[in-house]
């Protein structure tokens, strides 16, 4: 593999890890709302978190491009008062792949929460646990799986989104050039042939280990479950 590939498979990594890592205490906080709440506009929320789902990700990066970007309300915002800029970097390839994964991973541990025993989490709120710890030592350990599971769907979707990533930060090699966006480059010109299939090896050999990586620590937590 070129130099150039191996950017693109490190910036990809980079990209799905911190995507993932930024929207999983909010993907289970609002997994516990939508399985938990009882609230006005619970309907709403839900419909709000599935909707990248239905749009199309050209859709989807093209908001993100009006509303991130340097000239929109909040990338304006975020770079005159925080310095932070997400159009066109790979810190706006993160976002857009958070934003792209967040309703898989919050169906997945919404389901987890909802399987969850609530006469587990009334008996411990009966005997004064207050209910943030309630959560953090019942209900969390006891869905743990699906937050396991939910973070390795958002990890899956975040190396191999591309429509909603090229739309907001372009294909800028070495800087927003992810292995989606380097297949189609090679795909563009000719010969590029054999540099799409390492990058599709690759990205098979990245997605088979995400998900048997995930399956082994489900069945350790499990025989965890089972000894105890």
């Amino acid at each position: 593999m070129t130099a150039e590939e191996w950017t693109a498979v490190r910036l990809s990594l980079l990209v799905a890890v911190t995507a993932t890592a930024a929207s999983l205490p909010p993907g289970i906080a609002i997994a516990w709302l939508l399985a938990r709440g009882r609230f006005w506009g619970k309907s709403l929320l839900d419909t709000v978190v599935h909707l990248p789902l239905i749009m199309p990700p050209v859709v989807t990066g093209y908001l993100l491009l009006i509303s991130f970007g340097r000239r929109g309300p909040i990338g304006e915002f975020l770079e005159q008062t925080f310095g932070i800029v997400f159009a066109f970097r790979w810190t706006g390839a993160a976002l857009a792949c958070a934003v792209m994964g967040f309703p898989l991973m919050v169906r997945a541990i919404r389901l987890s929460i909802e399987a969850v025993d609530t006469r587990l989490e009334s008996a411990a709120g009966t005997l004064g646990a207050h209910p943030l710890w309630v959560f953090a030592t019942i209900t969390l350990p006891l869905c743990l799986p699906g937050v396991i599971a939910g973070a390795i769907l958002s990890f899956a979707k975040s190396m191999g989104e591309f429509g909603a990533t090229i739309t907001f930060v372009s294909n800028i090699p070495g800087e927003t050039q992810t292995l989606p966006s380097a297949i189609y480059t090679f795909t563009q010109v000719p010969g590029g042939d054999a540099g799409a299939l390492r990058l599709t090896l690759v990205s098979i050999v990245i997605s088979m280990a995400a998900l048997l990586g995930s399956e082994l620590l489900a069945r350790r937590i499990g025989a965890r479950r089972v000894a105890t």
